[in-house]
Order: C-alpha cells, then structure tokens, then sequence
C-alpha cells in the first residue's frame, strides 16, 4: 500500500507541474482531480493553441508509466507515440514516458489512470481480470500456436472489441502492442516436461488462470509485482519466473537465473490505454492525433518484439544461460483441463461467445 501512494504521489507532483488543474491523487480526491485536469485542459485549449506552438510549451503534457526498463519494447513504443503526437500536433500535445515502475506496478498504473494523475500506460492483459473478463480468453494457456495468429486475432473485430471492452470503467483502448511468448526461467532444472516443475516455487501474474495453470503442473506460483522480482530470484524467496525473452533479457534475469525453458504457455497482448476522461477532454484534432499516433506506432513495437526475441536470446546464451526447448504437447495436455473449468458463463470465466470468435478468427486462417 505504501508504495502504491508513494507512486500515485510521484506521478501527481509530476502532472501538477506540467498541467494546470492536476490536483491530490490520493484516494480521497484523485477523482476530483481527473476531472479537474480535463475540464481545465478543455477550457483552455483554444486560447492556448496559438502560444503552444509560438513557446514551444506543450499545451497538453501527458505522463505515461511501464514497469518494464527503458530498452523494452513497451518504452520504445510509447516512446514512438510520444514522438507521433508531438509531430502530429506541432508540439501542443506531448508524452512523457516514466519506465522502471517508477511510477507503480502494472495495476497501480491502470488506477492512475482512473484517478488522473497519469494519462497514457500499456500493461498485460493479467492484470485486467480485476476490471472486465472479457481479456481473459488471452490466459488460456496454449491458445496460440504462433505469433501471427496472436496478431490476427488482436487485430480481428473480435479483438477490437476485447481492447474496447472497459471504457465504462474509464480505460479507452488505443491499440494492441505486445510482449511475446512467455517462458520459464529457473534455477533448479531445465523444465523438459511438467513434472520438472514439481516443488518449483514460480512468480506469477496476478491472474488466477496463469497460477492454476502450475499449479495443475505441480508448481507453487507466487504472484509479485514486476519491480520486486530480480530480488526474490536473487535472495533466493523465489526459484523461478515466466515471462517472454524480452522481458527475461531487458531485466537481466541471467544474472539470477540458470535456466531458460522456451515453454512458449501463454502470449502476452499488451493493450495501450489512455484515461478516457482525459481524451473525452481533448479536441477532435488532438484526439485525432492521439489515436493515429497509438495506431502508428503498433507496428513499430511489434518490430521491437521481434528484433528483441531474437538479440534476447542470443545475449541470454552468450551470458551463459542454459536453453532448451520442450515438446509442447505434455505441457499442452497436463493444462487442458482449464479449458473445461473456466470456458463457461459466470463472473472470472471466459465467456464461451468469446472462446468461439477467436477460434473462428483461426480457423480463418487455415
């Protein structure tokens, strides 16, 4: 909790000093404040479009936060937005990008959102299972077989549709970036087949799907925020993590961890947010903007993705990480029974209308 307020705080002082309006953030009055900073910005933007562009001051400065480090390919993402919307707006519009958790966890970042003291994140879909299900089809362990087909369906009306899903709770989608294909990390064995990770002691998401996934596999999981996890793997609290290469090379994982298991479980969407209060605010040019900028940049973080599983992976052997690829088909068969357990009508469920449409999107592909 400390460290929730501690960041929620940072990022206010941080928007208090570039956007008139911005008030408290903390629990009590960052409502007040997210509505506040909007109708303030709205009020004032057509005096100001004209002195934006002679100052060279940004009329509308917005903040971003990722939990990743700065050479990930989300940063590089909302970086490349960052850059989008200042040429798109001639500099009236700006994106300052906080990475590192400065600015909290993955959840702590999608609150800020809410409460308005940050305007723009990208996060796993993980985390949303506490504000909408309908992200949840991603958590499906095996889902996908390739990445292409991830991409397809993320850009599918199915797809549009699931990142469009929460804008009633105040988080309106921009576009689908994305971190890749997780895998298992550890310092016990090579994970071969799911009996390896029998007693293994695994950080996870805070998602219930990814910790019953190992645990069906024998695993203990033990969710934990992104920025605390080198430490535990460190200090030894911990024996394993999964996440994409990416993700395993940008956090310097090697240096804590033996082996890397190319399990490829679970793929890793990344939906870009804005605080819809915030663009409802906007002019149309701005809003205009905003959006080509997300759209534009999509392509560009996927490039990253790509690039980086490939120099990730070399700098993680080269480090001396051991790598092995398993069969997927034990791993595969041993998680299957969470299709049946949690395809069905209900809150925490995949919707099976959902389930379907994803399969129809593959289906199309064949």
């Amino acid at each position: 909790m400390k460290k929730r307020v501690l960041a929620i705080a940072m990022a206010t002082l941080l928007c208090a000093g570039v956007f008139a309006g911005c008030g408290s953030s903390d629990s009590g009055s960052s409502s007040v404040s997210a509505a506040a900073s909007g109708s303030a910005a709205a009020s004032g933007s057509a005096a100001a479009s004209g002195s934006a562009a002679a100052t060279g001051e940004a009329e509308y400065a917005m903040i971003s936060g990722t939990s990743v480090p700065d050479s990930h390919p989300y940063a590089l993402g909302m970086n490349k937005i960052g850059e989008l919307v200042s040429e798109k707006t001639n500099g009236a519009v700006t994106l300052d990008v906080f990475n590192n958790s400065q600015l909290g966890s993955e959840r702590d970042l999608l609150e800020g959102l809410q409460l308005g003291s940050l305007q723009m994140t990208c996060v796993s879909t993980a985390p949303l299972a506490g504000f909408t299900d309908a992200f949840l089809v991603f958590d499906l362990p095996f889902i996908f077989s390739t990445t292409e087909q991830a991409r397809t369906v993320l850009d599918s009306e199915v797809g549009l549709e699931i990142l469009h899903s929460v804008e009633d709770q105040g988080l309106k989608g921009l576009a689908w970036f994305e971190n890749g294909f997780r895998n298992v990390t550890n310092n016990v064995r090579p994970i071969t087949v799911p009996d390896d990770l029998k007693g293994i002691k695994i950080r996870t998401m805070e998602n219930q799907m990814h910790m019953a996934a190992f645990q069906i596999m024998g695993a203990d999981p033990t969710p934990m925020a992104m920025g605390d996890v080198f430490t535990a793997l460190q200090q030894g609290t911990i024996d394993a993590e999964e996440n994409p290469v990416p993700i395993i090379a940008t956090n310097k994982f090697q240096e804590v961890q033996k082996y890397l298991s190319m399990t490829g479980h679970l793929f890793s969407p990344t939906p870009v947010f804005i605080a819809k209060d915030y663009y409802d605010a906007l002019p149309a040019e701005y809003q205009t903007a905003v959006q080509e900028a997300a759209t534009e940049a999509a392509p560009y973080q996927r490039e990253q993705i790509d690039e980086q599983n490939i120099s990730g992976l070399e700098e993680l052997t080269n480090d001396g990480m051991e790598v092995n690829e398993p069969e997927k088909a034990p791993f595969q068969e041993a998680t299957a029974p969470l299709y049946d357990e949690y395809i069905k009508e209900g809150a925490g469920m995949v919707s099976p209308d959902i389930y379907q449409r994803v399969l129809d999107v593959l289906a199309s592909m064949e």
